[in-house]
């Protein structure tokens, strides 16, 4: 029988959607914006760049972001938002000009003529995504293809870091959007920031200006339950010394922490848990190197040609159940983006000999760059705004 609670809640759902359903017979605001990011996590990614953008570019646009009532303890001071399924969310939803999401606007919305939706996507895929997924019986058991085409219907524009993407994109979301290959706003900030900027984050951190700083990122398992790390990085650190610190960020799918606690050897004091650190773009400037998996992180961090190391113990469990568009272990120029381990031990030693920052890692890094960066040059926000907003581009000086 179902609780009070639930038929609160039940009833509050119909409430809103019958003024949801009003709302749209409302004219659409010219000079409004919508942005979600992570499904409505905060404000993040690529939407967060392009509304800091858009702030400075096109300031009669007014930007207001979709937050989870989960979520919203996460929004910087200032920045405008509505929460998930409430009345002023609907309300946006129904009359915005401008939507634009990395992921989902989750709840559904019906996009009506005039609107602008500009799907900016989180990451360039090395794993299946879409429709390629119905390959992989698991990961076909859990999605639902005739909710993932009716919203790629939706879009009015597709965002790509590179030619790669756009091939992806194209097959695994097919639609008659326009294709925007201009780079990952994103990553604008690793053209753009100062030493001053990565000192003062580093000092934020407690990391000392002669500390080496590795980024230790790994992804998402959709065979594994909770963040199961593939490597003891206490151990690391006490193997690596006092020079080193250990920096652990957790997939935002596992929470606000990586529960270091948990996780294996003593505490050296040179482990720390960023997993909740509000911006993943000002970890990487602040780390030296990254070691990731298969992250899509790795594909940005490639921007700010710095050594990146491929720790995968376990890639041919993760390419048989997820499946992978190249062999990113292959050794291969454009395939693999510098030193690759499948062992701690290895892990170790690749950055007791400098194999991590060697010359033959660095070659592997500038194929990979040149394959999977092309676009990005600290500009993309700026193309992005002027396109998606129609923001002319002001006229040459004399």
């Amino acid at each position: 029988m179902p609780t009070r609670a639930s038929v609160k809640r039940y009833v509050r759902r119909q409430v809103m959607r019958a003024a949801y359903r009003t709302d749209l017979h409302r004219p659409l605001d010219p000079n409004l914006a919508v942005y979600g990011a992570y499904w409505n996590r905060g404000v993040a990614c690529n939407p967060a760049a392009i509304h800091a953008k858009a702030r400075e570019l096109a300031p009669h646009i007014r930007g207001v972001w979709a937050v989870s009532s989960r979520h919203h303890d996460r929004m910087p001071p200032g920045v405008p938002y509505v929460i998930e399924g409430s009345r002023p969310y609907w309300r946006a939803m129904a009359t915005a000009t401008y939507l634009v999401n990395n992921s989902s606007f989750p709840g559904g919305f019906t996009k009506r003529p005039g609107q602008r939706y500009l799907q900016t996507h989180h990451g360039t895929p090395l794993k299946t995504m879409g429709l390629d997924q119905r390959a992989y019986p698991e990961l076909a058991r859990k999605a639902d293809f005739a909710k993932i085409l009716a919203h790629v219907g939706q879009w009015d524009f597709s965002l790509s870091a590179n030619p790669h993407s756009t091939e992806v994109w194209d097959r695994v979301y097919p639609g008659p959007y326009q294709r925007l290959d201009l780079g990952y706003p994103r990553n604008d900030v690793y053209f753009t920031a100062t030493a001053e900027d990565i000192a003062k984050i580093r000092a934020e951190l407690g990391i000392h200006a002669d500390q080496t700083v590795l980024l230790y990122a790994p992804t998402h398992r959709d065979y594994r339950e909770g963040f199961v790390p593939d490597l003891d990085p206490e151990r690391l650190a006490r193997e690596l010394g006092p020079d080193y610190v250990v920096l652990v960020r957790a997939h935002y799918f596992y929470g606000r922490s990586a529960g270091l606690a948990g996780l294996g050897s003593a505490p050296t004091g040179r482990v720390l848990d960023v997993t909740a650190y509000p911006r993943i773009e000002e970890l990487c400037l602040a780390a030296d190197a990254l070691i990731t998996d298969y992250s899509s992180l790795t594909f940005d961090y490639a921007c700010l040609d710095r050594p990146i190391v491929v720790h995968a113990p376990d890639w041919n469990t993760y390419r048989t159940t997820r499946g992978t568009y190249f062999d990113l272990l292959s050794g291969w120029p454009g395939d693999t983006p510098g030193a690759v381990t499948a062992t701690s031990d290895e892990l170790v030693e690749v950055f007791r000999t400098g194999e991590w920052r060697s010359p033959a890692s660095a070659a592997l890094r500038t194929a990979f760059r040149e394959r999977f960066c092309p676009y990005d040059d600290g500009h993309a926000a700026e193309r992005v705004v002027r396109r998606f907003f129609a923001v002319p581009f002001a006229p040459p000086s004399r």
